[in-house]
């Protein structure tokens, strides 16, 4: 495995700091982050501007270090994220790259990468909890189109989104069929009649989730990716980025964060607590530790096409990680600073969504799991 980068990456590191140097004081202000509408608005224009620069391509064309290096360096320049386009970035595009005929890569793709179209998830279900396997949402093939009723929970990106990136049961559950073998994986249109959406509100005031309601939706049979019933491997392939390479600007953004916390430390006095420092240390460590996972899971990913199940591990350790980093912000900033509930751009609000990680993209009992049974070798629990 090798982890340097080559004379040709580090070219591309340069040109496109370049680029970033040039092009950031040229954006609009920042939207309010707990208003999406506007954040899709923001969002989609700095996405075209990456594609209009050539740059949006490294969600397709480039090497998998390269796109390290974008996400990187655009962390790094203090650049917009892929916010309202998080889905159809990082999970439904790579995806459909990677498991889609020509034709699908070709509809899907280029209006994901001009931020022409937004997507959203629609994984998880009410009765099905962390037990992805047991969704029920029903598709019945009819014609040339398949005919879905059903629910979802937690649907990532909903309120702004065109598309949605849906499993559904295409077999129903039976006590001689493993559960997992009767899911298909499908795109369909967010405005097609019988989609009902309500969002759901967080705790840090933010409605980037939502309820969202299937009452006899047609989707043509030609948006399933994959074939029938083999929705359950595509949605490892989906997972796998989410898990592997998805959070890989966050990674730098808490390493960013943890060097503010460390200067504020020193500034208000309480670098001088023994405890904390340690606390800042073994943060450092950690964070240092989930880079180089990175780098291992991309070095993976280039000769596999696709991270592996090491995605789990870091996404178990990366949870806990950003938690435990909020958790350090609190002792640093004091309850004034930490919980300042009028600054939403501040410490308050990343803290709030902090908490949500152990159960996000997979919990963090899940993720054991995985790593018992597909790296351990362990057997499964009865």
């Amino acid at each position: 495995m090798d982890l340097t980068y080559t004379p040709q990456e580090e070219d591309f590191r340069a040109e496109l700091k370049g680029w970033l140097a040039r092009v950031l004081p040229t954006l609009p202000p920042r939207p309010d982050p707990l208003d999406w509408p506007g954040r899709r608005t923001y969002d989609t224009g700095w996405q075209r501007m990456l594609y209009d620069a050539g740059y949006a391509d490294l969600q397709r064309e480039a090497t998998p270090t390269q796109h390290l290096i974008f996400l990187e360096e655009t962390e790094r320049a203090g650049a917009p994220y892929v916010g309202a386009n998080f889905v159809g970035l990082l999970h439904a595009g790579p995806t459909i790259a990677a498991e889609g005929t020509a034709a699908q890569r070709e509809r899907w793709l280029p209006p994901i990468l001009r931020g022409d179209e937004v997507w959203c998830q629609g994984f998880s279900e009410p009765d099905a909890g962390s037990d992805l396997a047991s969704l029920r949402t029903k598709a019945v093939r009819d014609g040339d189109a398949y005919v879905v009723s059903g629910s979802k929970i937690w649907t990532s990106h909903a309120e702004v989104a065109d598309w949605c990136e849906l499993l559904v049961r295409t077999t129903p559950i039976t006590p001689d069929t493993p559960k997992h073998k009767g899911i298909s994986w499908l795109a369909m249109p967010m405005d097609a009649p019988g989609v009902t959406v309500r969002p759901l509100r967080t705790l840090a005031g933010s409605a980037e989730f939502a309820e969202m309601f299937l009452d006899e939706v047609r989707i043509p049979v030609g948006n399933r990716i994959g074939e029938e019933n083999d929705g359950w491997r595509v949605t490892m392939v989906t997972l796998s980025f989410e898990r592997g390479t998805a959070f890989v600007g966050e990674v730098v953004a808490c390493r960013r964060t943890l060097g503010a916390l460390a200067r504020e430390a020193r500034k208000n006095g309480r670098w001088d607590d023994p405890v904390l420092r340690r606390q800042l240390g073994r943060l450092n460590a950690e964070f240092a530790v989930l880079w180089r996972l990175t780098q291992w899971n991309v070095s993976e990913a280039t000769a596999s096409g696709v991270p592996g199940v090491g995605g789990s591990v870091f996404k178990l350790r990366y949870s806990h990680a950003r938690q435990q980093l909020y958790r350090t912000a609190a002792d640093v900033l004091g309850p004034a600073g930490a919980l300042d509930l009028d600054d939403p751009h501040g410490w308050n609000l990343d803290r709030l969504s902090s908490l949500s990680y152990t159960i996000a993209a997979g919990t963090s009992q899940i993720q054991r799991n995985i790593v018992a049974e597909r790296i351990l070798g362990l057997p499964k629990g009865r």
